[in-house]
């Protein structure tokens, strides 16, 4: 295995793999990491069609510890402008990662710390390990979790996203499901490699731009009132994508009972 720090493995059928690769410092972030992780995913974005499902893990026994304490070191003595700066990194890679127009699915083991949590609920799909730790630990540093919380209140809510920023409480796997922030739990390895297969087949059995649009559209509504302009906006949705291409291959693909091209 390569030592860069991510790895990115894409299958000829179109399956992607991103892996956080320091295993010896629990696959902590530090600049390097953010850079490439960054990278790697605007690499995905420009090669929508030929990949279908974006895995991301971790190397050895965990998925990612949050941030590299070296890297929190020389943090240390930077100057508020140079710590926005590095913070307005991560931040970007997580949109990044969140913007993406396959599913992402985060398999999740040992620690999800801070900023490793924040990748989590970034990816449209959680699958956690039980024994999972999981913790926003930037309160017991004299932080705040600013830059991960778009997404991680968008996973779990307002709610328990106070009561876990505010106080920093460690949770495993099945609570981590509990509140929204993982969809699946799984016992070990095996069951992991089980619902990775499953999630695949079903993404390969979805058009890649109605996965797009789907993940878009869940945007677009959130939040809204429900009244005439967004039956419109929803209609206009469902209009585009029946006159779309792949809309028409789909239908007549179910009316002739067949597979649709996507899917064969």
């Amino acid at each position: 295995m390569s030592d860069a720090p991510v790895l990115l493995d894409v299958s000829p059928a179109g399956v992607a793999v991103v892996t956080l690769n320091r295993p010896d410092k629990h696959n902590a972030f530090n600049a390097e990491v953010i850079s490439q992780l960054s990278d790697t995913f605007e690499t995905l974005r420009a090669n929508g069609d030929e990949v279908r499902i974006v895995f991301l893990r971790g190397n050895g026994g965990s998925f990612s510890a949050g941030a590299d304490l070296d890297w929190m070191k020389a943090a240390a003595h930077y100057t508020e402008a140079d710590n926005e700066e590095d913070a307005l990194a991560l931040a970007t890679m997580l949109k990044r990662l969140y913007d993406l127009p396959q599913m992402t699915v985060a398999l999740v083991q040992g620690a999800a710390m801070g900023g490793g949590a924040g990748l989590l609920a970034a990816c449209d799909v959680g699958i956690v390990m039980k024994d999972a730790k999981i913790r926003f630990s930037e309160v017991r540093l004299g932080l705040t979790p600013a830059t991960i919380s778009p997404f991680v209140i968008r996973a779990i809510g307002p709610r328990w996203a106070r009561a876990l920023f505010a106080s920093g409480e460690g949770f495993d796997g099945n609570f981590a499901h509990q509140i929204g922030l993982a969809q699946y739990v799984v016992e070990n390895e095996d069951e992991m490699a089980l619902m990775e297969e499953h999630l695949a087949k079903l993404a390969f059995s979805a058009a890649p731009g109605a996965v797009a649009e789907a993940k878009k559209l869940v945007d677009d509504v959130t939040g809204r009132e429900i009244d005439h302009g967004l039956a419109v906006h929803t209609a206009k949705a469902i209009a585009r994508r029946r006159a779309s291409d792949e809309g028409k291959e789909g239908l007549s693909a179910f009316l002739e009972r067949r597979k649709p091209v996507w899917a064969e």
